[in-house]
C-alpha cells in the first residue's frame, strides 16, 4: 500500500511552522521566508525555477526526496491561499490559481481542504487542484485513489499536518528545525506529546545550522 509522507516542513526553534499575520502578500506572516532559506539555496529548489545551479550537500539530499514516488498531495486551504471564509467574500475569484504560476511544481492531483468547495482547477504540467470539504481520513481515501498506487504527500500548512498526525495517518515525516525564534504564529507540536512512542526519530545537522528530523512509523 502507498504511504503518507511529509517533506521539507520547516519549523522554528520554538516550534512555529508559520508566523503571525498571514496574507496573500505574506504567506508565512511575520516570519517572512527566514525558515525556508535553507531550501531556497538547494539544487532541488533551483531546478523548480528552471535553474541548474544550487547546493548539493546534506540539505539538498533531504530536499530532493520530496518528489519521487508521490502520486497525489493534500494541502490545507491556507497553503493554496492565505484566506478564510467563502471565496467571494475574501476577493478570491476564479483568477486566483495559487502562488505557483501556470505550471505548479506538484505535477499530480492536489486536494485542497476547505469548508467552501469550488470547481477543480486544471493547471499545466499535470497539476489539478480539487477543493474538498472532508475529514483527514476521507481526504486520504480520495487522494489514494487519485494517486493510483503512488504515495500521498501532506503538504501543509501547519494545521493540516497536525490534524493528520493527530489522526495517526502519517507514515514518514521530514521536519527541518531552523535556527530562528518566531515567538508567535502557528505551532506544529501542540497536542502531539506521544510522537516518540509512534515514530522512530533520527536527527542530522547541516552546515547551514538546520537540523533534519525524520520520523518513521514504528
Amino acid at each position: 500500500m502507498s504511504i503518507v509522507r511529509v517533506h521539507n516542513f520547516s519549523v522554528s526553534l520554538d516550534g512555529f511552522g508559520t508566523g503571525e499575520g498571514q496574507s496573500l502578500d505574506a504567506p508565512f506572516g511575520h516570519a517572512g521566508h527566514r525558515h525556508m532559506e535553507w531550501f531556497f539555496e538547494t539544487r532541488t529548489f533551483r531546478a523548480m525555477q528552471g535553474k541548474t545551479d544550487g547546493s548539493m550537500g546534506v540539505d539538498d539530499a533531504y530536499a530532493s526526496m520530496w518528489g519521487p514516488g508521490i502520486g497525489a498531495e493534500i494541502m490545507g486551504r491556507n497553503k493554496f491561499a492565505a484566506s478564510r471564509g467563502p471565496w467571494e467574500s475574501v476577493g478570491m475569484d476564479d483568477e486566483w490559481r495559487g502562488w505557483w504560476g501556470d505550471n505548479p511544481p506538484f505535477h499530480t492531483p492536489v486536494f485542497v481542504l476547505t469548508h467552501h468547495p469550488r470547481p477543480s482547477i486544471k493547471m499545466d504540467g499535470g497539476t489539478t487542484f480539487h477543493f474538498i470539504d472532508a475529514s483527514p481520513a476521507e481526504a486520504l481515501a480520495a487522494a489514494r485513489e487519485a494517486a493510483a498506487g503512488g504515495d500521498v504527500r501532506i503538504g501543509g500548512g501547519v494545521a493540516t499536518v497536525r490534524e493528520f498526525l493527530a489522526a495517526d495517518l502519517i507514515d514518514h515525516m521530514h521536519v527541518v528545525v531552523t535556527p530562528i525564534v518566531l515567538g508567535r504564529g502557528e505551532r506544529l507540536w501542540d497536542g502531539l506529546e506521544d510522537l516518540d512512542s509512534r515514530f522512530t526519530i533520527e536527527a542530522v545537522s547541516s552546515p547551514r545550522g538546520v537540523t533534519h528530523l525524520t520520523f518513521a512509523r514504528r
